[in-house]
């Protein structure tokens, strides 16, 4: 070894190594170590892959505030109630849609079968349970994700031809998003049950609910998603798991509207429903987080996240420059707090689309605006906290319009980057609830997951073959 030549004031960083650290101190050199190692899963072949993608850094940069900025300025409205047949060009025959990537009936999760199920039934495309598996299984049923068709759904989340959506209007970008609409707690269809009650509650709520509320957008006209969402997080909610204060300016900005309609019978039910069910504006946030995930798509160079969706059998990434690919791994059982007589041997594998709250910067990644969700979800209010600043590091920009009191109003963190997910090893986090591994039982339980980082790994590979020769690939738009 030569002999060192450092100035007095000189130090070293060593990252790893710890052999290198001795003969450095012995020769009086200040050495700070640094516990790291490489992020996982990264192997020599990817590692000289994305070095070699650091020509295009600028690109890539350019690309990321382009896709981020949609995500920012996205202004999201409520503007009608309307079928699903009539606005998804999937459900004009016999067809579903469902929460996360692709799944057939074969490898579908107990709760998305009991949702399949009950949607049949509801359908009259069967008259009992049995007939209505066997029409699953027979291949005459069409299974669609929701994401394919502009739509999110919460667990389960099976659109059916009938169902009413809520319609959601991104007005900076023109595009259009829709979600189902909230059934509330208890026996529902989007945790797999199917019994009796259920499907007169969906029948009350395509015959009842959604007539009246549309007419009721027709009086008032658009509701503004984005303001509610913005007040909503300033009063505690992270509108994901927590939709106390969304659910109620909600109600409180629609009820002198609903009050002047004159079918006053079926306007006292729902507002009598809408009291009752906190999570009413869960669906709509989704369908507003959608709208601007939509919007940020398709931009060449981009490595921001559009989607991560789970449907109980695996877990699903998409990447704004490539396009509609899915990126999947095995979905895994959340970590979280059960209800009596449940544990996690009871739980499905994570499922649904509402982590869509998430890849657009709010529900995990907002936390901090929302201590009171760690006494659902489990953990301590400082965690809450913790868990939205770690975010910062792997998002690319922040919504100013989302503001998070306890962080002194910083915005929230938005637009995950899937380069930054690789080298820095965190994983996104999601705060969900947890529905029974059997259909039709219901959510057993609420908690805090990570996105499996495997997916990020393959759309890692994916996008440097893609962009490795300089040029987008051909199915993402200029």
């Amino acid at each position: 070894m030569s002999d060192l030549s450092l100035d007095d004031d000189s130090g070293v960083i060593n990252v790893g190594v710890d052999s290198f650290v001795g003969p450095l101190r012995d020769a009086g050199v200040d050495v700070t170590t640094v516990d790291w190692e490489p992020p996982g899963g990264v192997d020599a072949s990817l590692r000289d892959e994305m070095a070699a993608l650091g020509r295009y850094g600028g690109q890539i940069r350019d690309a990321n505030d382009r896709a981020a900025r949609r995500l920012v300025e996205a202004r999201p409205v409520w503007r009608d109630v309307r079928t699903a047949r009539a606005e998804l060009p999937a459900l004009d025959e016999m067809a579903l849609c469902h929460s996360g990537p692709p799944v057939e009936w074969a490898e579908m999760s107990g709760p998305q079968r009991g949702a399949v199920i009950g949607a049949i039934l509801y359908e009259g495309w069967a008259d009992d349970e049995t007939a209505a598996e066997d029409l699953a299984a027979s291949g005459e049923v069409d299974f669609v994700p929701c994401h394919d068709q502009s739509a999110v759904g919460p667990m389960a989340g099976v659109i059916s031809p009938s169902m009413p959506l809520a319609v959601v209007e991104n007005e900076a970008h023109g595009n259009v998003a829709y979600s189902t609409l909230n059934e509330g707690l208890g026996e529902v269809l989007r945790f797999g049950a199917y019994t009796p009650a259920v499907i007169d509650h969906l029948e009350w709520m395509e015959t009842d609910l959604a007539p009246v509320l549309s007419r009721a957008l027709d009086a008032h006209g658009p509701v503004d998603l984005k303001r509610l969402s913005a007040t909503a997080l300033q009063m505690g909610d992270e509108v994901h798991n927590r939709n106390v204060a969304g659910t109620a300016l909600l109600i409180r900005e629609l009820a002198p509207t609903l009050a002047s309609l004159d079918s006053a019978g079926s306007v006292s039910e729902v507002l009598s429903f809408l009291d009752d069910n906190e999570h009413f504006f869960l669906n709509l946030s989704m369908a507003a987080c959608k709208s601007g995930a939509d919007a940020a798509a398709d931009v060449p160079w981009s490595t921001v996240l559009t989607a991560m969706a789970r449907n109980g059998t695996e877990f699903g990434i998409r990447v704004s420059g490539l396009g509609d690919r899915w990126f999947t791994t095995p979905a895994t059982v959340v970590d979280g707090l059960y209800f009596s007589d449940y544990s996690e041997a009871d739980a499905s594998p994570d499922v649904g689309d509402s982590s869509i709250a998430e890849t657009t910067g709010v529900g995990g990644f907002a936390m901090a605006a929302s201590p009171a969700i760690t006494q659902f979800v489990g953990g301590h209010p400082q965690e809450a906290l913790d868990y939205s600043r770690e975010m910062y590091g792997i998002t690319v920009t922040e919504n100013e319009n989302y503001a998070l009191p306890a962080l002194d109003f910083r915005g929230t963190p938005t637009g995950i980057d899937l380069t930054r997910v690789i080298e820095t090893g965190v994983q996104p986090i999601i705060n969900t609830g947890i529905a029974h591994r059997e259909p039709g039982v219901g959510q057993i339980g609420a908690g805090v997951g990570r996105a499996p980082r495997a997916c990020f790994l393959e759309a890692m590979r994916a996008f440097c073959a893609a962009y490795g020769d300089g040029e987008p690939p051909s199915e993402v738009a200029e």
